[in-house]
């Protein structure tokens, strides 16, 4: 099969009229299109979108669905994805007592990667192990690190947000990085120091920037600071307009340009909740009754209209940072970009960046 288009965003982050061979689900070839060849689409062409961060989409919810073992609601999460030009993502669970985790992990690593739908990459664990800045999260259940427990968790477990500060969290990113999985600082107001150690214990991201974190001051800078002017460190960013405003996003993107990731932090906030916690939407976003805000209600196609049309950021960095980013720091090779011997997930948009075409393993499915 070949797709073929005028606009396509290859790996040298620029748009290229380029035609792109398929066989056996990959990429075989990509090439220049032809003089006078007539492209099959006039979409634009990207990679397939990556998501580190859905809690749920619209009225339904991961933790919910994995405790219950619900295949039904499971694959209803991954059509929602799929609709949002999502081609692999991260089933996050938030902080909850220790001993549920188990269930909810295995449901998630038990269920058949199938041809045609997103790639499941693993489970983000976003909690419990939290630092200062909680959010929404339920307090009663932030902890420290439990090295047997990380030990005992890890298998299914790609990415675990922590705070730097917390007793331990040298010693648990080390653990992790260790066992393969990646690691991610957030809900946290770490010391510079903190924030260091972390980093050379394995720490590569840091979870929605500015958000639950300290932050920007000229003479008191925090996390958000560090982690816009730490190269060794991606940063991931909720770019719904409300968590972060579209001023902020330009000025994200333009201090890292090559290491932002957007990601939705959706939640199910059709049904007012997000596990066991309780939401409202107010103001464009899902919160708790005292206003916090508890996750997004935004799609990455929405997300990347904010960045582009609100922030004015380049079309092609965020793209970039809706799929090649996000698959970097997760360490996938294959997915979150258009090159030979890649999976073929690729997304069609519209001028009005509005998902109109996805394939899935080279199977068109949107």
């Amino acid at each position: 099969m070949v797709i073929s288009a005028r606009q396509v965003l290859l790996t040298d982050g620029q748009f290229h009229a380029a035609r792109i061979e398929i066989s056996q689900g990959r990429i075989r070839s990509i090439s220049a299109l032809g003089r006078g060849e007539s492209p099959t689409t006039d979409l634009i062409l990207a990679p397939g979108f990556v998501d580190l961060q859905v809690n749920g989409i619209d009225d339904v919810d991961v933790w919910s669905t994995a405790l219950a073992g619900n295949t039904v609601a499971w694959e209803r999460i991954n059509n929602l994805l799929l609709d949002q030009g999502v081609t692999s993502w991260c089933p996050t669970l938030v902080t909850a007592p220790l001993d549920v985790y188990r269930a909810a992990i295995d449901f998630v690593k038990n269920q058949s990667q199938v041809t045609g739908q997103p790639y499941v990459v693993g489970v983000h664990l976003e909690g419990p192990f939290l630092g200062d800045a909680a959010g929404a999260h339920r307090t009663q259940y932030v902890c420290e690190p439990n090295a047997h427990w990380l030990q005992d968790h890890a298998d299914g477990v790609v990415l675990m947000t922590l705070g730097a500060e917390v007793t331990g969290a040298v010693e648990a990113c080390e653990l992790l990085a260790k066992n393969g999985c990646k690691v991610s600082i957030g809900h946290s107001r770490p010391t510079r120091q903190q924030f260091d150690d972390c980093v050379r214990a394995g720490a590569t991201l840091v979870t929605h920037l500015f958000n639950a974190m300290s932050g920007v001051h000229h003479r008191e800078p925090g996390l958000a600071t560090w982690a816009l002017t730490n190269d060794n460190v991606y940063a991931s960013l909720i770019a719904d307009g409300v968590h972060v405003v579209p001023e902020t996003i330009a000025l994200a993107f333009a201090a890292k340009p090559n290491k932002m990731v957007l990601v939705t932090d959706a939640v199910a906030w059709r049904t007012g909740s997000a596990g066991k916690i309780r939401l409202v939407m107010s103001d464009g976003a899902p919160r708790l009754e005292d206003g916090t805000l508890a996750g997004s209600a935004v799609t990455m196609p929405e997300a990347l209209k904010v960045c582009v049309n609100q922030a004015k950021v380049q079309l092609k960095h965020a793209l970039l940072a809706a799929s090649t980013h996000p698959a970097e720091v997760m360490g996938l090779t294959d997915r979150g970009r258009l090159q030979s011997g890649c999976f073929a997930d690729l997304v069609g948009l519209n001028e009005d960046l509005d998902v109109q075409a996805v394939w899935a393993q080279g199977q068109r499915v949107r």
